[in-house]
């Protein structure tokens, strides 16, 4: 089947080849040939017309029809000729001629100038032109042989071919048996060879071709492949003795093994035993880091509260128009100080990242009157309805006191009334209420003129990024302020509840522990500056060099020192300039700042404890970093003291005057 199929693929090859070489030469021949047939018909017809209309165009000028007529009967010497006509200058038939036996008649008018190929025949219509001006026209027909032509041609093109495919065929029947015969005998060798194994058999040349070559080296591969043969049932003889005694060790080993399978098994379940513990300390830490994450997060919400107090009351300061009292001025200068500890409170615990990561948030729970709370955040809470249009309404007075931890509390009521003005209606109202509950409790409600929320919506209300149903973006936020209040009044043993009516509003309410309201303490640090009667300080005088690049902080610590006249001030807003005015004037104190170009503080601050002339002098740092690791650094690093921003005056003032009093205890010993 095989042999058969390459014979006759080679005879197909060589009878396609042979076929489409006739075809494209006899194709090409007759193409050429009818192509020279057409035009030479064609300019015989131009030749012709052109002829008659010369020697009409006198019969035309003397309109004598039988002298056109005569002149077109000598086409009959032309058998190809079938028909003529001269036309009139108005185009009506002058003269006409037909052959014998032609039955077409003439067109009744002439047609555009030419020659067409209409059916059998070719067309001519010609001008006859006198001077340039058309006389008539002349109109030819004759015998258009071409497809007769073709018709012929195509058979001498099958005859052609009939016989280029006859010698193609015995050609192949040559070639099959120099080239085919040898390579289908060696296949039937091949397969001999694979069947009995016998790889004694060799193939016979014929000749001396490539094809001799090919026998040549399958006869060559054979004899590999014999040796090749023989050598690998040496081995297999070899190797199978091999597996016998491997076998026999393998049963040993596998004795060996049967006590290490029961090792492996209870070594596996200690495995697993660990993997569980290490899974629930991952389950853990995933459950500490979420914690972590939606704290910080609560954060960029609560932090907004305090500093909308701080900005908007230090707005109506710096406005040209406003021109406050003093009363008013330091109304608003209390509230800027105290939103200003609120959120300096809130980002101290922000940085304590050990209890968050730890999972816990601890509060200090105490007896706490209401009335300070509920005035800071009244405050804070107008400063931000008013641009609003929002009345907000506490109580006139709140006599109450409750166990709960005073900046947490704080943290809930802010966020429970911005809450409130954020999804409040245009010019509504916020009120805030305390009640008892049973003598034990104290009730705290927050009151709304919102939209309302729908009972789907108040069931998720405290689940994680739950925005009160609040379309991304409308309001600043970061929907998880409700979910950290309910974890801090649970943690201060209270509860929280809400209802809400679509078009009415909404209400939410915590309960805390109730304690008899007491007094508040006085703050235990006052900072009183005094001067003598002719306004200068009784202090001695000296000189404080503050090195800081921050314009604003620097302006601070001037504004601050302008309170004690005893007191020079000199700066420099770089680290080398410091150092540089350190050396030149000896100031008795240096307030540096730790970040600073061309030298940092603690550059600045090695450089002078390293020249004998102001190695004495204390260094005080000021700086925004407030974490212990990095302020015990700096204190080891040799400075005197160590003063956190935002800046407490009163701090500043305290670490100012330990440091001069240390620098003149030095200067007298």
């Amino acid at each position: 089947m095989n042999q058969g199929s390459l014979r006759r693929k080679l005879l197909s090859v060589m009878l396609l080849t042979t076929l489409a070489a006739v075809v494209v030469a006899l194709g090409a021949m007759i193409a050429l040939d009818l192509r020279a047939y057409h035009q030479s018909g064609v300019n015989d017809l131009n030749a012709q017309a052109d002829l008659l209309g010369r020697t009409t165009a006198p019969a035309l000028a003397f309109d004598d029809a039988q002298v056109a007529s005569e002149n077109l009967g000598s086409l009959r010497l032309q058998p190809r000729m079938q028909a003529a006509g001269v036309y009139g200058p108005g185009g009506e038939l002058f003269a006409s001629y037909l052959a014998e036996g032609e039955q077409a008649a003439l067109p009744s008018r002439p047609g555009a100038d030419g020659v067409r190929i209409a059916g059998r025949t070719l067309e001519a219509f010609k001008p006859i032109l006198v001077q340039g001006e058309r006389m008539g026209t002349v109109y030819l027909r004759a015998d258009y042989e071409l497809y007769d032509r073709l018709l012929n041609y195509g058979g001498i093109a099958l005859i052609v071919a009939a016989i280029a495919m006859l010698f193609a065929f015995g050609v192949s029947l040559w070639v099959q048996r120099i080239v085919t015969g040898p390579v289908l005998a060696i296949g039937t060798i091949a397969r001999d060879v694979v069947q009995r194994r016998d790889y004694s058999r060799r193939a016979r040349k014929l000749s001396n071709d490539e094809v001799g070559e090919l026998v040549d080296a399958f006869n060559d591969m054979l004899s590999e492949i014999e040796r090749r043969t023989v050598a690998l049932e040496a081995s297999n003889t070899e190797t199978l003795r091999e597996v016998r005694e491997r076998r026999a060790a393998q049963q040993e080993v596998m004795r060996l093994n049967a006590g290490l399978e029961q090792r492996v098994q209870e070594r596996t379940l200690q495995l697993e035993a660990s993997n569980r513990e290490l899974a629930a300390a991952s389950v853990n830490a995933e459950t500490a880091n979420r914690a972590k994450s939606e704290f910080l997060s609560s954060m960029s919400h609560e932090l907004r509260t305090p500093l909308n107090a701080i900005i908007g009351f230090g707005q109506l300061l710096r406005m040209p128009h406003a021109n406050p009292s003093s009363e008013q001025s330091k109304v608003f200068v209390d509230h800027i100080v105290n939103a200003g500890r609120h959120l300096l409170t809130l980002i101290n615990e922000v940085l304590n990242l050990a209890q968050i990561e730890a999972g816990k948030l601890n509060v200090s729970l105490q007896p706490l009157p209401l009335a300070d709370v509920l005035a800071e955040c009244r405050t804070m809470v107008e400063a931000m309805a008013a641009p609003r249009g929002i009345a907000v309404h506490f109580p006139a007075h709140a006599d109450l006191a409750v166990v709960a931890d005073e900046t947490r509390l704080k943290q809930v009521l802010l966020n429970l009334l911005s809450n409130a003005v954020k999804y409040n209606r245009p010019n509504g109202s916020v009120e805030l209420h305390c009640t008892t509950v049973s003598g034990e409790r104290v009730r705290l409600t927050v009151r709304d003129t919102g939209p309302g929320l729908r009972p789907d919506q108040v069931d998720t209300l405290f689940q994680p990024f739950n925005r009160l149903g609040q379309e991304a973006g409308t309001e600043e936020g970061t929907g998880i302020g409700l979910v950290v209040t309910k974890r801090l009044i649970e943690l201060m043993r209270g509860s929280i509840g809400v209802s809400s009516t679509v078009g009415v509003g909404s209400e939410f309410w915590v309960e805390l522990p109730r304690v008899v309201a007491t007094a508040r303490p006085a703050d235990p640090v006052q900072t009183e500056l005094r001067v003598d009667s002719e306004g200068a300080s009784p202090r001695r005088r000296a000189t404080v060099l503050c090195v800081e690049d921050n314009q604003a902080s620097l302006e601070l610590v001037r504004h601050v020192l302008s309170l004690r006249p005893e007191l020079e001030l000199i700066s420099a807003t770089d680290g080398r300039r410091g150092v540089e005015l350190a050396m030149q004037r000896r100031p008795q104190l240096i307030l540096m700042d730790n970040n600073m170009p061309e030298l940092t503080g603690r550059q600045a601050q090695a450089i002078l404890r390293q020249n004998p002339d102001t190695a004495h002098i204390p260094v005080i740092a000021l700086s925004a970093d407030a974490m212990p690791k990095t302020v015990a650094e700096v204190m080891a690093a040799g400075y005197y003291g160590y003063v956190t921003k935002p800046i407490d005056v009163s701090e500043l003032l305290a670490a100012i005057d330990r440091g001069l009093e240390f620098s003149r205890s030095q200067g007298e010993s």
